[in-house]
């Protein structure tokens, strides 16, 4: 009975273990203030989900994850694209934001006037958004 039981608790932890290894590693940012995820659709019609605590345990609970974002009080834009291997494709200056679209080593991308971007940075009086591959929504 008790080599059952063994047996029982080591095939448990043994699932546990490849569950572990077999689930997504991390978000695609440090998390910031919040942190927002876009699924299903791959367009502006996405759902979002925001979390405002363990975006990494809530990334676990959805299906078809097609960009993530979230925001800082402050960024130096500069170190933050160095972190992630981007490079400014085009900017938008807005009366209330600059708008960077960038290409970066991150995993999604879209495709914005003709170029693939995979990083969009938005950065207002009130904070910064940073998003991949876009913001999606208000910002």
């Amino acid at each position: 009975m008790r080599t059952i039981k063994l047996a029982a608790i080591l095939m448990i932890a043994a699932a546990v273990c490849a569950a572990a290894v077999s689930l997504p590693k991390r978000t695609a940012f440090e998390c910031g203030q919040s942190y927002t995820f876009y699924t299903g659709s791959s367009s502006s019609n996405c759902r979002i989900v925001t979390a405002a605590d363990n975006a990494a345990l809530v990334l676990l609970t959805l299906g078809e994850v097609r960009g993530e974002a979230t925001t800082y009080t402050r960024l130096d834009v500069a170190e933050f694209l160095s972190g992630v291997n981007g490079r400014v494709l085009f900017v938008e200056e807005l009366s209330d934001s600059v708008n960077y679209y960038c290409a970066a080593d991150l995993p999604y991308s879209a495709e914005l006037y003709g170029m693939e971007i995979n990083l969009h940075i938005s950065v207002r009086d009130d904070g910064v958004t940073v998003a991949s591959p876009i913001i999606f929504g208000g910002y």
